[in-house]
């Protein structure tokens, strides 16, 4: 479903302040995959994201979705591929806009455009049962404006509607780092059910070493614009905190060292 091949990205190549983002990264993610990456800050996670959403250009290398070379598309036009959720609630829904008109928005992501209107009766009642599947009481609230939405409340929404069109990629990029362990927790559990339900392949970025072990089936780490491990399934399962601390040091002969990181 995604492929990635010799992706490579350089920021400031020829200056002092010369850094190799992403260097020479492979990455193949079938249908269906879960896939969760750790590392600290600096290791390429977020760069490896935009390469993918199209937020960013790679120096070489190919991205592929579903077979398709895409690598030259702008983000706009990835956008009927990759659903995303950013880590900032602000940042995946239109704030002065209601509850309604962003579902609409984001039912039409996929569609052609054309002048018909945005929210019919039978829109409404269809978005009414997705916003059931939240438990947050947000099917009542059609109406409201998404900016008076608590932090929680919106990223459930941008989860939502990031993947109403059910698309090839999704990729969540620390969307529970700026939530309280609460609110957090709500999200965890609801990804863990939707991307079930659906089915989707998914890739998340997290600094919680303890989310990243409880969910998906595979498990990536990145260091210095490098994947230098990965573990399947029941090697997966198995895994604790400190055996990907061990494996860590074993790789790179020092401590994993991220005072952003959340061991537990």
């Amino acid at each position: 479903m995604l492929k990635l091949k010799h992706i490579s990205v350089t920021f400031n190549e020829g200056t002092p302040d010369e850094k190799k983002a992403l260097k020479d990264i492979h990455l193949e993610l079938e249908k269906g995959d879960f896939v969760t990456v750790i590392g600290s800050n600096g290791a390429g996670k977020s760069t490896l994201m935009n390469v993918i959403s199209g937020a960013l250009y790679p120096d070489v290398g190919d991205v592929l979705i579903n077979g398709k070379q895409v690598v030259d598309l702008p983000e706009y036009k990835r956008s009927k591929y990759i659903g995303r959720v950013f880590q900032d609630p602000m940042a995946g829904t239109a704030p002065s806009m209601t509850i309604e008109e962003n579902l609409a928005m984001a039912y039409s992501r996929n569609k052609k455009r054309r002048l018909t209107p945005g929210v019919t009766k039978q829109r409404r009642e269809w978005f009414r049962e997705q916003l059931k599947t939240l438990n947050l009481g947000l099917e009542d609230r059609l109406n409201a404006k998404v900016g008076l939405l608590s932090g929680g409340e919106r990223q459930a929404l941008s989860l939502l509607m990031s993947t109403f069109t059910t698309p090839d990629i999704l990729l969540l990029d620390e969307h529970t780092a700026a939530l309280d362990p609460s609110r957090a927790e709500l999200i965890t559990n609801l990804t863990k059910k939707v991307v079930e339900e659906s089915e989707l392949t998914t890739l998340m970025v997290t600094h919680n070493m303890q989310q990243a072990l409880d969910l998906g089936n595979r498990l990536i780490m990145m260091d210095k614009g490098q994947i230098i491990f990965e573990a399947h399934g029941e090697d997966k399962q198995k895994l604790t905190i400190q055996d990907l601390m061990n494996e860590f040091q074993r790789i790179r002969g020092t401590q994993f060292g991220d005072d952003r990181a959340v061991l537990m």
